[in-house]
């Protein structure tokens, strides 16, 4: 999106004067920040059931009311009416990205992104009557069994539903996009009779075009084999992907590379100086991404199928664990979900992005996920530790230096911006790590509120 573009547009968002939000905020609070972007724009209440995640909400928005409860155990007129509502429900039912045994999760209760539910939504609107509702959640949501009847008791309620697939490595509509890729389900919701938002514009992703050159990409879906259909819900690359608006051939949206936002000062142990030595799995995916990539991004997740990836890619998404480390010459190694091995560091991160100079290797130490370089965006940021960090471009993996991904590379992949305050002094690196995990991508909030207040202005 052109800049003088983008400031008409935030012009007519400022037109539309102060709206008041409730946030049912996840992690960090990423949505409320995306909110506040946006002119006008205030949180009036933030609620979430972990203090620790409440206290670092409040620690960067002093102004906002906040309550560390259970949404789904509180009577809706507890709270200040306000004008629209974002909800980040509990997708620990829905989401596989974690890979482990669903009753270890649901036992993790500080680990929850959110205590809300899908169906706390349809209460809290049936008594607030909100003029804009956002709802986000893992695109894994459509698969759970009461969401048909979900779907039908909002509209029943007298809203309009509008289902929205989108990757942090392609909301830029409003700003820059997140180091990345982090496919999420959306539904933006407004009274039946009032102004649709533009959706297919909003997601529109700037790309390149092989006959075109520098345009704008359409979302298409791929075709179902069984059904011989086009699908209408998924992930980016294995249900949709972009075609050029002009010739409709295909395209590839431009994205921002891991290696952007990893921090190359920091120090990385020589992995033949080591103490305790790395997993077999974890040493496969680094010689992978060194053969592959030089550099890359490691996964150290215990699963299999994960694979290291190029820092010159967005990272991918990234969880509440910690299971990613950092190899130099730098490349990208998934640690959880998915089935790449590596990737360049010059790409976004698989679902949170890393960037930093050319030399660096991620490496994730969970499952089966292998290494990938810091030029592309980081893979997908959960809630625990999963990726680490190898400086070292020789050729021999003993003298590659290796680092985990530390707690500000995942807020920086989240798009959180510097300044923002973690409480580091009080809070531990593997909160930190959830918090970033669980929170939703800065730049994928502001985008969809931008998205919702634009209808509401025209």
């Amino acid at each position: 999106m052109l800049l003088e573009e983008r400031m008409a547009l935030y012009e007519l968002l400022a037109r539309l004067g102060d709206l008041s939000w409730l946030d049912g905020f996840a992690g960090g609070g990423g949505s409320t920040r995306g909110i506040h972007l946006i002119p006008g724009q205030r949180t009036r209440i933030a609620i979430n059931h972990w203090r620790k995640a409440v206290d670092v909400h409040q620690a960067n928005n002093p102004d906002t009311e906040h309550d560390c409860a259970d949404m789904s155990q509180v009577d809706p007129r507890r709270y200040p009416r306000t004008d629209c509502a974002w909800f980040s429900p509990s997708c620990t039912k829905h989401s596989i990205a974690q890979g482990i045994k669903e009753s270890a999760m649901l036992a993790d209760q500080e680990g929850e992104r959110s205590r809300a539910t899908m169906w706390d939504v349809q209460r809290f609107d049936e008594y607030f009557r909100y003029r804009f509702i956002v709802v986000e959640n893992v695109v894994e949501v459509r698969k759970w069994i009461g969401f048909r009847a979900w779907k039908i008791a909002m509209a029943d309620g007298g809203k309009c539903l509008h289902e929205v697939y989108l990757n942090a490595a392609h909301a830029s509509r409003l700003g820059a996009a997140a180091h990345q890729w982090r496919d999420r389900w959306f539904c933006l919701m407004h009274p039946k009779g009032t102004r649709c938002p533009d959706i297919d514009r909003w997601i529109a992703p700037r790309a390149l075009c092989a006959d075109c050159g520098d345009t704008t990409g359409r979302q298409t879906w791929n075709i179902d084999r069984k059904t011989g259909l086009p699908k209408d819900a998924g992930k980016y690359r294995t249900q949709y992907s972009f075609v050029c608006r002009n010739c409709a051939g295909p395209v590839r949206p431009y994205v921002r590379a891991a290696r952007d936002v990893i921090d190359w000062s920091l120090p990385a142990q020589l992995i033949g100086q080591r103490l305790v030595p790395l997993a077999d799995k974890t040493m496969s995916r680094i010689q992978y991404g060194l053969t592959e990539y030089g550099r890359a991004l490691v996964p150290v997740e215990g699963r299999d199928g994960k694979r290291p990836f190029s820092v010159d890619v967005p990272m991918r998404t990234v969880t509440a664990r910690n299971e990613t480390g950092l190899l130099v010459p730098p490349f990208i190694a998934e640690l959880r979900g998915g089935s790449s091995k590596a990737r360049r560091v010059t790409e976004p991160l698989s679902t949170v992005c890393a960037s930093g100079n050319h030399h660096g290797l991620v490496i994730p130490y969970y499952g089966r996920t292998k290494a990938r370089t810091t030029a592309e965006p980081f893979m997908t940021v959960t809630t625990v530790d999963r990726a680490a960090l190898m400086p070292n471009p020789q050729p021999d993996i003993n003298d590659c230096g290796f680092r985990m991904i530390t707690p500000p590379e995942y807020a920086r992949f989240m798009d959180f911006p510097e300044s923002y305050d973690w409480l580091a002094s009080q809070i531990s690196k593997r909160d930190r790590v959830r918090m970033a995990g669980n929170a939703v991508p800065v730049n994928m909030a502001r985008d969809l509120v931008g998205c919702a207040l634009e209808s509401m202005a025209t």
